[in-house]
């Protein structure tokens, strides 16, 4: 039985992983500002904490509840996070500043305090939910691909650092899945484009997304919850994991065809 800590485990790919761990028979800690919408998992035994990822003192407070009730964390999953859509020009610098707060600095805050318990059982795996996003780049969503670009960079610098230390650091890239995800982003993106020069474009930008994200071609969390016990489970694991809906095709284009091209080819698709 592992000892795992789960943040964002209230929704989505969080909730569905925080399921599909504790089935297993895993030690389970799920983290979120709402733990109510968690209370169908506690029936098998998943143990909510509430924890605010842009708070310090929230996850202090949360990580030592966990750590008095099991001495350990074998796994962190940071799944905490959300899109804010909308162009630069148009997105204040303070939601800019909230998005790297959730997306960036609360997963890194989070992990540095995590790391000493891992150190000193010489083991652990830190397993971060990025996304495709941190593979290419879109219009009208600058601000949340470069958070899951920072995502990547920081991911790759500490799994070559804490190597050593027994540490497992693994990426989790999915493709389009259902959730809640997209009517958040979308919802930004329509709001701050409203009466804009780019109101036009954004709204069309955010019929299509939604449109896909609700199709049948758009993965649902179960899948990356699959894919998430598979790294939980193996010792053999790689740095990153890219798979769901149009994943690997774009992110394959992206990286054979000329930059001109795939910027007029990219926003035909989102």
């Amino acid at each position: 039985m592992k000892t795992i800590l789960i943040t964002g485990a209230s929704s989505g790919i969080g909730y569905q992983t925080a399921e599909l761990l504790a089935k297993a028979g895993n030690q389970v800690f799920g983290a979120a500002r709402h733990v109510n919408a968690m209370d169908p998992l506690k029936k098998l035994g998943v143990i909510p904490i509430v924890m605010d990822v842009t708070s310090e003192s929230s996850i202090k407070n949360g990580l030592q509840a966990i750590i008095q009730k099991a001495g350990k964390i074998d796994i962190l999953i940071n799944g905490a996070g959300y899109g804010s859509f909308g162009a630069i020009e148009n997105v204040t610098i303070a939601e800019a500043k909230r998005q790297f707060d959730v997306n960036v600095f609360g997963l890194t805050a989070l992990t540095k305090l995590v790391l000493p318990y891992m150190k000193k059982q010489h083991s652990g795996k830190i397993i971060n939910i990025s996304s495709m996003a941190g593979r290419f780049s879109s219009s009208l969503a600058g601000w949340y691909f470069a958070s899951k670009h920072a995502v990547e960079a920081l991911s790759d610098s500490l799994r070559m650092e804490v190597k050593r230390f027994g540490i497992k650091v693994v990426l989790i890239e999915p493709g389009a899945i259902k959730s809640n995800w997209s009517h958040i982003a979308m919802d930004h993106l329509v709001k701050s484009s409203r009466g804009t020069d780019y109101e036009k474009v954004a709204n069309k930008m955010a019929r299509q997304t939604n449109k896909i994200y609700a199709s049948k071609f758009a993965s649902k969390p179960s899948l990356v919850a699959k894919k998430i016990k598979k790294v939980v489970d193996s010792n053999h694991l790689r740095p990153r994991y890219l798979f769901g809906f149009s994943a690997k095709p774009t992110i394959f284009f992206n990286a054979i065809l000329p930059t001109r091209l795939m910027d007029k080819l990219i926003p035909m698709f989102m």
